[in-house]
């Protein structure tokens, strides 16, 4: 690494400039949009960047890992690759969860090692790490492996408020991170939640038992984030998380340049030049229209989020899971049902993965009519124990709900892991190229098993950004006239992009199919004999043969197993032959980023499964047929 780049002080006393780290290439765009930025956008802005003088930049980690692989079809390794090329001056910084990684359950220890080993290789030096339920046990490997790795450890408390949390607990906290060997002690507060006199307190009462630096983090959600900073740096703190003014405040940060200003010709001062801010602002101030379909109404300020404490990122990626199933009008019951799944869950902090479980599984509690009617597989790991400790006691009703009368464990939750890192090579059988593909494997299969084919047949194409703007047209058999698949319709001027992702099985009485329609990544399910009676056509009668069809029998007789919502197989539990008990799991079926189990409905057994993993699925098919007794 270059010698250029200073490493971080573990004391600051003689120097009390207020140091920021800009987090435009993460978290800003995670929080705003939905975290779809391309590596060649960021590397655009890299030289101006590289000289800002930042603390450290944000390049790295939280929902980044997997959208470059699911959406924008990069590999996740190369753009840091890239980012450290561009960046030689500037050290680069990373959101680690813990045993969790980049990703939404606890992995071996061995994946925790050779991740974060393979992370400072290629050009990580500052690791930020947390776990969500602020179990120091799912902490303490990863923060090993990065000391092990000469990198900056940044070892963090995820600040939340409720009837468990408390100050003095925070700062015990921080105390066991310094005698663990922490270089610096970071404040998360993902959510916004962190008032200027709260973030005083707790920075005045950290600088008076902790030897260490004090990073704040917070996000304007609820638009007290740079006074809460203000007050947090008069208190001690020495450093903040800002970002450019063009993608900041709202689910974001405070803005760079406000705080800058904020702070200029004081003992506080940062030392940064406006003048170059101003012109890295402008850079993605152009670049953010790029990405605009990916913005939502819920990225602004709203006071809401004081009662709710959603953090930035889930707000836009909730909003555009909650359009994708056609339930955006749905928002604000899910925001009043997520405080309520989070006290049955014992207060978990809401930050990754513990906000995509409970906000996934009270946007099913709404979608589904019922509460805990259809549960997740990570509510059910979570009442399990298998995420950690929870902070708080967890509501009995819910708990029986998702396990029964199963018992939680009480141990460190990766003690219970076999190393998988071997394991998962033999399983690759060589589609893994390098070590880092293995990693991305052990991570996301489905998803990276997914890129790696693309990549190797030369066919990654990443998810459109434009509004749309040309016709796609559907490849068909030589001499028949069909109507295509995808294209763009437009009404009183206003284009709309139709997809029909998926054709059912035609009523025996009506006559009538179900067709899987998105309109602008919104799914809609109608019921016609024909989409010509939804989509007039001039390329012919779109015929069922035109359209994604399935090919599996419609879900008629009481043991055929079907998924509540459109989603993808992710796993199998049983085979052919297999004696199943009424509301047993038989497959995994993700959606909305998590896994759903699909269980059988009745005593019986396993005839036939007419999926395998990977496959998508929609809800009037028969993925596994299993014969009462």
């Amino acid at each position: 690494m270059p010698n250029s780049r200073n490493k971080p002080k573990n004391n600051q006393k003689n120097e009390r400039r207020t140091r920021i780290t800009d987090t435009v290439l993460r978290d800003s765009h995670q929080s705003l949009l939905a975290t779809r930025m391309r590596t060649q956008d960021m590397l655009g802005a890299a030289a101006m960047l590289d000289r800002a003088g930042y603390w450290s930049l944000e390049v790295w980690g939280g929902a980044t890992f997997d959208s470059c692989l699911r959406f924008l079809k990069e590999d996740p390794w190369d753009r840091l690759q890239q980012l450290r090329k561009a960046l030689p001056n500037t050290r680069l910084q990373m959101l680690l969860r813990g045993q969790n990684l980049v990703g939404y359950r606890h992995y071996p220890d061995d994946v925790v090692r050779k991740f974060v080993e393979r992370a400072a290789k290629n050009g990580i030096d500052i690791f930020r790490i947390f776990d969500a339920l602020n179990d120091i046990r799912n902490i303490e490997v990863a923060l090993k492996a990065a000391k092990d790795a000469k990198a900056h450890v940044e070892a963090t408390i995820c600040y939340t408020t409720s009837p468990v949390h408390t100050q003095e607990g925070f700062v015990d906290m921080a105390l066991k991170f310094e005698s663990m060997g922490a270089d610096t002690i970071c404040v998360k507060d993902m959510a916004g939640l962190l008032t200027p006199m709260a973030a005083f307190e707790l920075v005045t009462k950290l600088k008076q038992k902790v030897r260490l630096p004090i990073h704040v983090h917070t996000h304007d959600s609820s638009g007290l984030a740079a006074m809460s900073y203000l007050k947090a740096v008069e208190a001690g703190a020495e450093i903040i998380d800002c970002a450019i003014s063009s993608m900041a405040s709202g689910t974001s940060q405070p803005p760079t340049e406000t705080m800058v200003a904020a702070l200029r010709d004081t003992q506080f001062d940062t030392g940064l030049d406006l003048s170059l801010l101003s012109e890295i602002a402008d850079y993605f101030r152009e670049m953010r229209k790029k990405y605009r379909k990916f913005e939502s109404e819920y990225t602004a300020i709203n006071t809401k989020t004081l009662v709710v404490q959603i953090p930035g990122g889930m707000i836009s990626n909730l909003a555009h899971q909650l359009k994708e199933q056609n339930a955006l009008d749905k928002m604000n019951d899910v925001l009043e049902e997520i405080p309520r799944v989070r006290k049955d869950m014992g207060y978990p902090p809401l930050v990754t993965p513990t906000s995509q479980v409970v906000g996934t599984q009270a946007t099913l509690n709404v979608l589904m009519g019922e509460r805990y009617k259809v549960i997740t597989s990570e509510t059910r790991n979570y009442f399990r124990g298998l995420y950690g400790r929870p902070p708080g006691a967890l509501d009995a009703v819910a708990k029986k709900a998702a396990i029964g009368d199963e018992k939680a464990i009480t141990c460190r939750p990766a003690d219970l892991l076999e190393p998988e890192l071997e394991k998962i090579a033999r399983e690759l059988d060589g589609k893994a190229k390098t070590i880092e593909d293995i990693l991305s494997y052990a991570l996301f299969p489905v998803v990276a098993i997914e890129f790696f084919e693309q990549r190797d047949a030369g066919k990654l194409e990443p998810e459109s950004l434009a509004e749309p703007l040309v016709e796609k047209v559907a490849q068909t058999p030589a001499g028949l006239h069909l109507a295509p698949s995808e294209f763009i319709v437009t009404v009183h001027g206003e284009n709309y992009k139709i997809k029909v992702a998926g054709a059912g099985h035609r009523d025996s009485v009506t006559g009538k199919r179900p067709y899987f329609i998105k309109v602008d990544n919104r799914l809609e399910e109608v019921m016609v004999e024909s989409l010509t009676e939804v989509i007039p056509s001039t390329a012919g009668e779109i015929e069922a043969s035109s359209v994604p069809q399935s090919l599996r029998p419609r879900a008629r007789k009481e043991g055929d197993v079907t998924t509540p919502i459109p989603g993808k197989v992710t796993s199998i539990k049983v085979s052919v032959g297999a004696r199943v008990a009424e509301g047993d799991t038989l497959l995994t079926v993700e959606a909305m980023k998590m896994e759903n189990e699909v269980h059988t409905p009745v005593n019986g057994v396993v005839r036939k499964i007419n999926v395998k993993i990977g496959d998508s699925v929609n809800p009037d098919e028969t993925l596994i047929e299993v014969e009462k007794e």
